[in-house]
């Protein structure tokens, strides 16, 4: 039987968010996911991290800056007994200075191609699976896979118009995204499912915007 798998942003889900970070000290974990981590692991999720690193292609680091940062970032999750099963990074932008990385690729998000490749090399049920982040692309990308999708609410994001770009579930911040997960996969876990960013809610009620109605009205 394939696995299932919890795939992560890192920037604004897992880490605060931070323009192009290049030391592991500037990896700074929320506070608070250490639990719904566990208990999803604990379930037979595999945690996956999906990242775009622009930053290598545009020179702000190296690739072994990035493996440094991550060395880190599995230290402090280990700290709160959350074990990272891979990670998948795309190192390319078209506007980038790094020639050989200068380019479109299959793998930056919006795309779905490191979903694609981490379900095949893992043997990973992309529709039993959930991708979590902090941006559309995130969502999008998820949703392209066949994940079911959710949308940690940093207030940055405009309401999404395009049914691709709709997630799932929205959350109020990553622990609230990993309570969504565990609720609706019946772990014992009580959570709103029918969170709605305030953003959303003023822009729709300033223009007159029908918002996408995707949450789920229940509570488990």
């Amino acid at each position: 039987m394939q696995r299932r798998a919890i795939f992560l942003d890192r920037d604004g889900t897992l880490v605060h968010p931070r323009h192009y970070p290049s030391r592991p000290d500037e990896l700074c974990l929320y506070d608070g996911i250490g639990a719904g981590l566990r208990r999803l692991q604990g379930a037979g999720f595999e945690l996956i991290m999906i990242t775009n690193q622009a930053g290598i292609a545009l020179g702000y680091f190296s690739e072994a800056d990035l493996l440094a940062m991550h060395a880190h970032l599995a230290c402090e999750l280990a700290r709160l007994d959350v074990r990272l099963d891979s990670i998948y990074f795309c190192p390319h932008h078209p506007a980038g200075t790094i020639k050989e990385l200068a380019l479109v690729c299959g793998c930056r998000k919006p795309e779905p191609g490191l979903l694609m490749r981490a379900a095949a090399d893992r043997e990973i049920d992309l529709r039993r699976s959930w991708f979590v982040g902090d941006i559309l692309d995130d969502v999008e990308a998820g949703n392209r896979a066949g994940c079911r999708t959710i949308l940690v609410d940093l207030e940055t994001e405009p309401p999404p118009l395009l049914p691709h770009r709709q997630p799932d579930f929205v959350a109020c911040d990553t622990p609230h995204a990993l309570a969504i997960i565990a609720a609706t996969e019946q772990l014992g876990t009580i959570a709103s499912l029918t969170y709605q960013p305030p953003s959303w809610r003023n822009r729709a009620a300033k223009s007159g915007l029908n918002l996408p109605s995707n949450q789920q009205e229940v509570e488990l």
